[in-house]
């Protein structure tokens, strides 16, 4: 019932809201909101926030298990958690499975894995968007958060926080829904938003402080989000903390990233909390749920590879209203005039999923020399199945050269590819993502980022990118 270690991914891009009101000639509304790229979804969100998360926790304390939520799936009718899975390179033994459906999923994901018997790694991402013009559109936000929780008898695991009380409250009713192959989602009027949901989050909430033997005027950090604004405005003032206590929602930078979003929020106050400190967490979401943490001495033992705070002021803005909604598919443009793509087939992937996947290469005993892709034969010195596997997608590399390329498709042109070598060893050659083509040169750092390439007949081809590091 315990947090060892914490992170969260946030897009490189960002959309002005004000871009929004100028294209479709309506009020503008302050600051901005986080944009998934083209290349990016809630699957590959999840591995970078994972990522980010796991960067610095000790190979003993790997998961036991893997829960991934998001109402934005990839796929339906196949588990997601289990891309995750392999791109982060866990253990066949532990078992990926998805919790999706709704916000409330992202919630129920960290009531699992509170209660899990095994270590469980617990990842949150979603990609938010409705019509042109909506709310949904222009509030909403795209990122990831996840979180590792211990096992039951971990004493000697410098857990950083503990559970002191939950709290939940369900009722059946329509708030928002979607059916399957929609793209945005139904809003019934707010009046009624706020009717159903503030007696239900005044109640989770009081059942988890009470859980926890504590007033709410004795907490430290509160966080109250959810799929309905109004209530949650409502709810904020009518639960008895103290003002000061309320944290930054992220509207105005992020926007409300759905089943991620709590999380993401929990995320961004562990970076900067103190030992000591009571963080309650409040859900409006299909009903309410409420779980207050308690900070130990071990915070900050395990740091995420980057803080919340960091991802925010490194984003970079600039985005345009046409690109945001033909990344949506919004916008239906003039498909490029080659050949179709093609869909990775099932058996090749398989046979190369640590390469595919986990960007696994090869190591020569012989002569120490690195292979990306992996190979049976040393290109240095000829040996002959004398190869060890070498994870390569948590190591840095540098731009040897690259180039521009006005000519080849890509929904974000121009395209952008380098020769990449890699710290240590390794030579890669690939494409740029999150790349200013103008401000790229030779010498540049660059780390690998999990992206889903392109989609054909159905089927994703997710594969790894780099990215300048920030």
């Amino acid at each position: 019932m315990r947090i060892i270690a914490h992170g969260s991914y946030l897009p490189y891009r960002r959309l002005d809201r004000a871009t929004i009101a100028a294209a479709l000639g309506i009020p503008p509304a302050p600051g901005t909101r986080s944009v998934a790229s083209y290349d990016e979804d809630a699957t590959s969100m999840g591995v970078e926030a994972a990522r980010i998360a796991l960067a610095n926790v000790p190979a003993e304390l790997a998961p036991e298990m893997l829960l991934f939520a998001t109402t934005s799936p990839g796929y339906l009718d196949k588990t997601n958690a289990t891309a995750i899975h392999a791109a982060l390179g866990l253990n066949p033994a532990i078992g990926a499975y998805d919790v999706i459906g709704s916000v409330r999923s992202g919630m129920a994901a960290m009531q699992l894995g509170a209660s899990s018997p095994v270590r469980t790694l617990v990842v949150r991402s979603d990609v938010r968007t409705g019509l042109p013009g909506g709310a949904d559109e222009r509030d909403g936000g795209d990122g990831a958060a996840a979180f590792l929780f211990g096992a039951p008898g971990e004493d000697d695991v410098p857990a950083q926080t503990k559970v002191l009380g939950r709290g939940a409250a369900t009722l059946e009713f329509l708030d928002r829904w979607r059916l399957p192959g929609e793209k945005a989602s139904h809003v019934w009027e707010e009046r009624f938003g706020e009717h159903a949901y503030v007696p239900l989050a005044l109640s989770a909430f009081a059942d988890a402080c009470k859980a926890a033997g504590i007033t709410p005027e004795q907490l430290d950090h509160v966080i109250v989000t959810g799929v309905h604004s109004r209530a949650v405005r409502v709810v904020s003032k009518a639960i008895g903390v103290r003002p000061e206590t309320l944290v930054d929602s992220l509207s105005a930078t992020v926007g409300y990233t759905g089943a991620a979003h709590s999380g993401i929020a929990l995320s961004d106050i562990l970076d900067r909390a103190e030992p000591g400190q009571r963080i309650a967490v409040l859900l409006l979401a299909d009903g309410a749920d409420a779980l207050i943490f308690e900070t130990t001495d071990a915070l900050g033992t395990i740091k995420p590879r980057r803080t919340v705070a960091e991802q925010i002021a490194s984003g970079a803005g600039g985005l345009s209203y046409e690109t945001f909604l033909t990344w949506r598919g919004m916008l239906d443009r003039e498909p490029p005039r080659r050949p179709d793509l093609v869909a990775p087939a099932a058996p090749p992937s398989l046979r190369s999923e640590g390469w595919k996947f986990g960007f696994v290469g090869s190591r020569c005993e012989a002569c120490g020399e690195k292979h990306l892709p992996p190979a049976r034969v040393c290109g240095k010195c000829g040996a002959v199945d004398q190869m060890v596997t070498e994870r390569m997608a948590d190591v840095a590399a540098t731009i040897a050269t690259f180039t521009v390329d006005r000519l080849a498709f890509t929904p974000s042109p121009p395209l952008v590819a380098a020769v990449l070598d890699f710290d240590g060893g390794g030579r890669f050659r690939g494409e740029l993502t999150d790349v200013d083509p103008a401000a790229v040169k030779v010498g540049d750092r660059i780390e690998m980022t999990f992206r889903r390439v392109a989609t054909a007949q159905g089927v994703h081809n997710y594969f790894w990118k780099g990215k300048p590091v920030t």
